[in-house]
């Protein structure tokens, strides 16, 4: 395969950007979409030009740190992590192009690479459960209904990788805060912390620059983990009981 690639080229963050034209051959479908970059990394290095930055980790689905924009869609046109998309979702001969995800709030560090500790600091804010729970017999003295300790793993499998907000056309934050406000409140461990928790953490949501949520949907619809836009329904709710 010959994929033409225009990548937004950004030297750091007080910096100027612009895209930049590459053509990369000799692309097969079963590589996925940053071994390609891989590929084009290593014939720039090759060639004396700086690479392109992008952001990874696991490499695996897992961590979602190698999120941007493909086309214009978060992690690309498969509901999926950049690093499991793989090149034959795509045709030979096409022009992809990659940018970063675009929200205020998350400042972009070099080329394809933002900073997304403002989600670090809304997890901070109130996030967690101080409560002892104490050992496994003592917190199966707290019956959980299936139904809840269903939905509240559904929620918690939301890794904070962004496409969310870069999704939005608010750039708004709310399904990822959605999905933490949910998990933990529907545990008995996360009640006595419920109200002062989602206060807390929509406070820090709009402090970082996050815009608001105006059920657009956009959010649901790239989320490679499946969070389900009924978790900002029960944020907007635990919200209203909360004040």
């Amino acid at each position: 395969m010959k994929i033409t690639l225009k990548i937004w080229r950004q030297a750091g963050a007080g910096d100027k950007g612009q895209f930049a034209t590459y053509q990369v051959d000799g692309i097969t479908e079963d590589m996925s979409f940053l071994e390609m970059l891989d590929v084009l990394n290593e014939e720039l290095t090759e060639a004396g030009e700086q690479p392109v930055a992008f952001e990874s980790d696991c490499r695996e689905g897992i961590c979602g740190a190698c999120g941007f924009m493909v086309n214009g869609i978060a992690h690309g046109p498969e509901r999926t992590t950049l690093c499991q998309l793989h090149m034959r979702s795509f045709k030979d001969g096409e022009t992809l192009t990659l940018e970063p995800f675009r929200a205020d709030a998350f400042p972009v560090v070099q080329d394809l690479v933002v900073d997304r500790s403002a989600y670090d600091r809304i997890i901070g804010s109130g996030g967690y459960i101080s409560v002892n729970t104490g050992a496994a017999v003592d917190a199966n003295t707290h019956p959980v209904r299936k139904e809840d300790a269903d939905r509240a793993f559904d929620a918690a499998t939301c890794i904070g990788c962004g496409a969310c907000a870069a999704a939005c056309p608010n750039a708004a934050g709310m399904l990822f805060l959605g999905a933490k406000v949910t998990h933990l409140g529907l545990l008995p461990q996360g009640q006595p912390e419920r109200d002062s928790r989602v206060v807390n953490m929509v406070n820090q949501h709009d402090e970082e620059g996050f815009g608001g949520c105006t059920n657009i949907g956009e959010c649901a619809a790239v989320c490679p983990k499946g969070i389900p836009l009924d978790v900002i329904s029960q944020l907007n709710k635990d919200l209203r009981k909360a004040l």
